[in-house]
Formats: C-alpha cells, sequence, structure tokens
C-alpha cells in the first residue's frame, strides 16, 4: 500500500522513479517547479521509450502564487505536404496509424521546453538546458534498466512496428523485445538530448540539428520537411477554466480534450452525489462523461478550424441544461468511437509554490515507430488522428493541428491549496481525472488513496474494438451488479492494469505542506524534500 508522501521545499511525481529523481535533485538544487519538469520529460523520453519521446508533443499549465495559469501550446501542425491527395495518391483511404506516413506532423514537445524554460526565466530560474538534459543524456548514453511494461508492450506492438524505420534495430536489440531489467543505450540519441543542452531547444527546429532532423525525416519516408521544422513555434494560451463547488479547475484548450475533462466534473458537480465509491458515484461520472464528449468530439480539432467557442460549453447554463439530460439510474447508449493512446503526466511544486502540469506524448506505444537514423528518436503519430475526407476540424491540411487526447490539469481551491494532477491514457485521460479530483476534492479521500482506488474507463482502447464499461475487478460485486442492471455494458478487467492510465498528483496547502501521489499502474515515484 503506498502512503502519501509530504515535504515543504518541493515535490515531483513521474510515472517513472528515475525521472522523478531527477526533477527532485533539480530542486533540491535550488531549480524551480518548471525547471524540475523539463529534467523529468527528457529523462522519460529515454527510460520510458513505450510511453513518450522528444519526437512527440507537449502541453503545459504553469503558475505562480496567485496567478492565472499560462498555457503552453507545443504541438506541431501537419505538414505542407500532408493532403488529402497525398494519401489518395498512395494507396490510403484513411492516415495508417504506423510507418513513415502517420509521422505526418511537427514534433512540437522541444519548442514547449523551451517556451517553458523562457518563462521559467521570467521567474527567477538559472538552471540552463544542458544541466536540465543532462541525467537524460547520462541513462541514454550508459543504458538504464527496462521495465516490465516495455517488456510486454514491445513484445505486444512488435508485428505492426517490425515494418517501421528503424524500430527493430533500436528497441528489439538482437532481434527480440528487450527482458525487464535488460541494459538498453540509446546513444544516437544521447547526443542529440546534449545537442539541445548546448544548442538550444530552438535548434531542434532552425538550427543544425533541424537540418540533420529533417535529412532522418526524409530517409525514412516522412511528409514533414525542413520547412514545416522551421514554421513551427510553441505559443502561450489562455487555460480553459470552471467553477465547482470549493475551487477553481483549469485545463488545456483545443486542440486538446482538456474541455471534457473540466465539463465531466462541471456536470458531475451538479448532479449533488453524497457518497463515494457507489452507484451514484460512478454511474453519476460515466453518464457525465458520456455528454461532454458528445460535445468534444462534435466541436474539437485544429483551433482555427472549429465553428465553435469550447469556453461557451463552460458556461453555467450551458452546463445546466447537459446535467439535467443524465438520467440517474439508466444509461446512455454508448456506441461512439473513441481514442486511444500512450503518454506521459507529470508534475512539479517547489518551495515558493510555483506549479507545472505537463504531459508529453507521441500517441500509441512507440509512436510511429519510426526513428530518426542519425538523431535517435522515435517520431510520433499523432497526426493518424487526422481525417481525409469532410470539413470540420479534424479533417487533414498543411499547418492543421492534430486532435489531442492530451490534457495536463490544475485546480485551485477557496481555501487556499493548489492541486496539479493528470494521466496517460488516451481517451481515459478526463475519467481518471473525474475518478482522482472527485475522490480528493469531493469526497475527502488521501490522495495516495484516491490514486490507488479502482478506476474504470469507458469506450475502447488501442487494438481492441470493444466500447464496454471497463472495471477494474476490484470494484465491490454488488456495483458491478447495479451497474449492469442499469444497462452499462460492462466488462472486468484485472487490478491495477496500466489500460486505466498511469496518474498523478500534487497538492499544495497553505501552510506550505506539499503531498505527492503516484500511480501503482506505473513505475513511477512522487518524491519530496
Amino acid at each position: 500500500m503506498l502512503n502519501t508522501p509530504r515535504a515543504r521545499r518541493g515535490m515531483v511525481t513521474s510515472p517513472h522513479h528515475l525521472a522523478s529523481e531527477a526533477g527532485l535533485r533539480v530542486l533540491r538544487e535550488g531549480g524551480n517547479a518548471i525547471e524540475a519538469t523539463i529534467a523529468m520529460a527528457a529523462t522519460l523520453a529515454v527510460v520510458y521509450p513505450h510511453m513518450t519521446a522528444i519526437g512527440g508533443d507537449g502541453f503545459w499549465l504553469v503558475a505562480q502564487p496567485g496567478q492565472a495559469p499560462v498555457a503552453i501550446d507545443a504541438c506541431g501542425g501537419a505538414a505542407a505536404a500532408a493532403t488529402p491527395e497525398l494519401y489518395a495518391a498512395s494507396g490510403f483511404d484513411a492516415v495508417p496509424w504506423r510507418g513513415p506516413m502517420a509521422a505526418n506532423t511537427v514534433a512540437g514537445t522541444i519548442s514547449g521546453w523551451g517556451e517553458a524554460h523562457a518563462i521559467s526565466s521570467e521567474w527567477g530560474g538559472t538552471l540552463p538546458m544542458s544541466r536540465l538534459v543532462e541525467e537524460a543524456a547520462w541513462h541514454a548514453e550508459h543504458g538504464f534498466a527496462v521495465t516490465r511494461s516495455q517488456q510486454e508492450l514491445t513484445a505486444a506492438k512488435a508485428p505492426e512496428l517490425m515494418a517501421s524505420p528503424g524500430f527493430a534495430s533500436t528497441f528489439m536489440p538482437g532481434g527480440a523485445p528487450p527482458r525487464e531489467g535488460s541494459l538498453m543505450a540509446f546513444p544516437a540519441l544521447a547526443a542529440t538530448l546534449k545537442r539541445i543542452g548546448a544548442e538550444g531547444p530552438d535548434s531542434f527546429y532552425r538550427g543544425a540539428l533541424a537540418r540533420d532532423i529533417a535529412a532522418d525525416l526524409a530517409a525514412v519516408g516522412s511528409p514533414v520537411s525542413a520547412e514545416d521544422l522551421a514554421r513551427h513555434r510553441a505559443s502561450r494560451r489562455v487555460a480553459l477554466s470552471v467553477p465547482v463547488k470549493g475551487a477553481s479547475l483549469f485545463n488545456f484548450p483545443p486542440p486538446t480534450q482538456g474541455l471534457a475533462s473540466l465539463m465531466i466534473l462541471a456536470l458531475f458537480d451538479r448532479l449533488g452525489v453524497k457518497e463515494a465509491e457507489g452507484f451514484d458515484h460512478i454511474h453519476g461520472l460515466v453518464e457525465a462523461t458520456k455528454q461532454a464528449f458528445l460535445v468534444r468530439d462534435r466541436i474539437i480539432g485544429d483551433p482555427g478550424s472549429m465553428a465553435e467557442d469550447p469556453a461557451l460549453w463552460l458556461q453555467a447554463d450551458r452546463l445546466d441544461a447537459l446535467a439535467a439530460r443524465i438520467d440517474r439510474q439508466r444509461a446512455l447508449g454508448w456506441p461512439r468511437p473513441s481514442e486511444a493512446g500512450d503518454t506521459v503526466w507529470l508534475g512539479a511544486i517547489d518551495g515558493e509554490g510555483n506549479a507545472a502540469s505537463f504531459i508529453q506524448s507521441i500517441y500509441f506505444e512507440f509512436g510511429s515507430g519510426c526513428v530518426m537514423p542519425q538523431t535517435g528518436f522515435v517520431w510520433q503519430n499523432r497526426g493518424a488522428s487526422f481525417l481525409l475526407k469532410g470539413d470540420g476540424p479534424r479533417r487533414i491540411g498543411p499547418g492543421r493541428k492534430p486532435f489531442h487526447t492530451l490534457n495536463p490539469a490544475m485546480a485551485r481551491f477557496d481555501d487556499g491549496r493548489l492541486m496539479v494532477y493528470g494521466t496517460m491514457g488516451g481517451e481515459g485521460q478526463p475519467q481518471t481525472q473525474s475518478a482522482l479530483f472527485s475522490r480528493y476534492a469531493m469526497f475527502g479521500q488521501g490522495l495516495q488513496a484516491a490514486i490507488t482506488a479502482p478506476r474504470w474507463l469507458l469506450g475502447k482502447t488501442w487494438g481492441e474494438n470493444s466500447v464496454t464499461l471497463k472495471l477494474e475487478s476490484r470494484f465491490d460485486p454488488d456495483l458491478v451488479a447495479q451497474l449492469r442492471a442499469a444497462g452499462h455494458d460492462i466488462e472486468l478487467l484485472e487490478p491495477f492494469t496500466s489500460t486505466m492510465g498511469h496518474a498523478g498528483a500534487i497538492v499544495r496547502h497553505p501552510d506550505g505542506v506539499l503531498e505527492g501521489a503516484t500511480d501503482p499502474r506505473s513505475d513511477g515515484a512522487a518524491s519530496g524534500f
């Protein structure tokens, strides 16, 4: 049983203990929450390669005490060559999930590191980027111990990834999935991380490093060009927010599903449920999820192509109307398609109360599977979520941003507490956020207990066709029976399955005490000092 660690001078949490240790070391050296988070993100891109990489996208919420959160959008747009005509000429009637034609968007996460580092400097941060990537580069150069999840997912996904350029030689040394506990090193990635530290994140897009990356992309057959890299910039944006009883919630605007995460909790708050873990709690959140996802799937996509302002759906009258549609006793039929994915969420709060909630992703496990031959990292397949037909905000086109399941969360409580929280898990991210926040903030459970408790997932996971309501088998059998009787199509999964995400959270109390929590479903750690 994991306990909730507490500290005063700083707290970090991530889904791998080596990444958490890297962030904690930065805090001990006087670094701030942003600097610690960059160090963790870089380390995760090495030691958790099935879940994230520097060839993906990232989204940040960062905040100073008493100030509104700043959102950093580090999502890359589609290549200029990424058009429906390109895919038709290549014989595709949909964007493929894997391979070079799935690697069709700029990888934005490094630009986000750069923009976050600039904000850190505005806060008084002094640590250079070379220090923040130092431990990640060491692990990539000297080797790290393979986790069980890396072994299992490499074996499970190898059949669909073997054709992707560079995958087998990088992630299956000797032609077989690596064994848990065996050492794996990425020397080319180590060199690239050191270059980012020395040349700066901008070199990834417009410098000497960008020229090498563009050559790598051309070598593997990606449509992303040097010109696409050069056009990319991270941007600062205004976070979406909504009030619930006792707190204000913040999340990321489109192209992410942050709107859905906020709507679920705002709708559930209106149901007035009084007790945790019973039928009203689980049924209420599942039904709130359905209402939020109906809005999300209709309006969210490339921000420049959307026809509706997402903030309108956080107005009280619209939320009241949607909450009134929820049947307290019966499940709404749910044949809706859903998204899958893998990513990492990580967070930090320093002793001054500066906070960072960050999520970084390559979409599916190992992304497109295409490894850059010189620079040594895998490119994301986030653009596989684009559509080739229609005229909505998810249609592929030059510069368009793909729909993202990623969404980092933050909450300010009326009593002075600050909370950063999030999870990996694609379609499950808003659902796990609602489970965690409702248990901790609405029903008073301990922070670690709220993450450890059994979870659920409505919809498909990658590689599966079922759209059931999946429950971990640790739920009370009587509750499972009630949910079935209400019309939920229940599927029971094994306890502590990674299907339910790798969540984490940190809370800062008004007296400066920090609490952290990590997910027993991951290889992570929450650490403070």
